[in-house]
């Protein structure tokens, strides 16, 4: 009998799936691969439930001979393990990222004349309601503001980039690349005060208040389900703080990161070129502490972020404080450094992880910007977030554009290099 394989990475079985089940038992025994809960993350969406939920769903339908895991986005391992006579699979991997899938099984199974099977893909009303309903729940609260610490948990780094809209939103969330035979996409979203406030026309210097920042999230938590990381810049006030990270937390929002300073914030990229005073270790201390006791789920994360480097008070004064404000209770550390040369991040990494294995490390290499994702989780590296990108390149997109329009009075010359607004449109889901 010959051998038939598709992988599932879903929460719910519908008639799609069950039209790829009985197409493959036409051809022999059918083997069902779950993806796994990581391998899932890279390529799709975060699971709803649990894996061994997922693979009950599968069992209960009485259709697959046997099921097994497949650990990775690509089919070499699997393909090496089974060796189906056919892999079968919707015919929508034909196109878009996910073709780089199809290619690779396609090659994998040529190589001792398997075959790829493409079953047209069901998409109707039932299956679009269904899909919906799915990215709603994982849009709820309860569901994101926990997404944090499991990534962290199943990642080897948690990649985060900048939004400040709905739109930088969606491009967070729907941006996959093929990436060395892979598919790849970013885990979080960070709202940044720099990039929230620049939006606005404002100064950086939380002028921009709670209210009109926590707009921002709605707006991007409306069309999108990754996890947020809220730039909190000091913390304000303890009695302030406590409400902000209240409402975050009921809002679903995944963590905040609060640095160090007091006083009129200035960017840290400044460094000592500009008058910042940092917090005394007892007063940060303090202002977590309280963060946490207000707190009413386990799930939202308060990371301190430390300031000593940019201000120059050396690597002994970083460390006091990170173990300090760990003792405290803050959920993770942020080391931060305006050197291109990553050399004093990684030896604090290094020196903090000595002495602490557990407690996450968040960076941002916008200065030392060389350094890779992969070097940066060799030293302890959690989450890497790219702070500000998205606005540093649309900037000068849009002055360029409107430069071109009063240059040639006309659009033809900008327009030539424009998405066009149909790409645009097609990356807001309609209900």
């Amino acid at each position: 009998m010959k051998t038939v394989y598709t992988c599932f990475c879903t929460d719910v079985i519908h008639e799609g799936h069950i039209n790829i089940l009985t197409e493959a038992r036409k051809y022999g025994k059918v083997v069902v691969g779950i993806l796994s809960d990581s391998a899932m993350i890279r390529f799709n969406r975060f699971p709803t439930i649990d894996f061994d939920k997922r693979i009950s769903i599968v069992r209960d339908l009485d259709i697959a001979d046997e099921i097994v895991i497949q650990d990775d986005i690509m089919y070499d391992k699997i393909i090496e393990k089974i060796r189906p006579d056919y892999v079968i699979h919707g015919d929508n991997w034909k196109t878009g990222p996910m073709k780089a899938i199809r290619d690779n099984a396609e090659k994998l199974l040529s190589s001792y004349g398997g075959e790829v099977i493409d079953v047209p893909y069901t998409y109707n009303e039932n299956v679009k309601r269904i899909d919906l309903r799915i990215k709603e729940k994982l849009a709820m609260p309860e569901y994101r503001r926990k997404r944090l610490k499991q990534l962290i948990r199943m990642c080897p780094i948690v990649k985060t980039i900048e939004v400040h809209s709905g739109l930088t939103g969606l491009i967070a969330e729907k941006t996959i690349v093929e990436n060395d035979g892979g598919l790849d996409q970013f885990d979080a979203m960070w709202i940044s005060s720099l990039c929230d406030s620049t939006a606005k026309g404002k100064p950086d210097i939380e002028l921009v208040d709670m209210t009109s920042r926590f707009r921002t999230i709605d707006d991007v938590m409306e069309v999108t389900t990754k996890p947020i990381i809220f730039d909190g810049d000091t913390g304000g006030l303890i009695e302030h703080f406590v409400y902000t990270v209240r409402t975050l937390e009921r809002m679903g929002v995944s963590a905040i990161i609060i640095e160090d300073k007091t006083g009129l914030k200035k960017n840290s990229l400044f460094g000592n070129e500009v008058v910042q005073t940092q917090d005394s270790i007892e007063h940060f201390c303090e202002k977590i502490r309280a963060g946490k006791k207000i707190q009413l789920t386990d799930d939202f994360m308060i990371i301190a972020r430390i300031e000593s480097l940019i201000l120059e008070q050396g690597m002994g004064d970083a460390l006091n404080r990170a173990f300090a404000y760990v003792q405290a209770g803050a959920d993770g550390i942020m080391i931060h450094s305006r050197r291109k040369d990553p050399a004093e991040i990684l030896e604090f990494c290094d020196k903090f992880r000595e002495k602490d294995k557990e407690t996450p490390i968040v960076v941002v290499p916008t200065s030392f910007n060389e350094i890779t994702e992969a070097e940066l989780a060799e030293h302890g590296v959690n989450v890497v977030i790219y702070a500000n990108h998205l606005t540093r390149s649309a900037f000068p997109a849009m002055e360029q554009t409107a430069r071109d329009i009063l240059r040639y009075h006309r659009a033809k010359e900008a327009d030539d290099r424009l998405m066009p607004i149909k790409d645009i449109i097609t990356l807001i889901d309609e209900l």
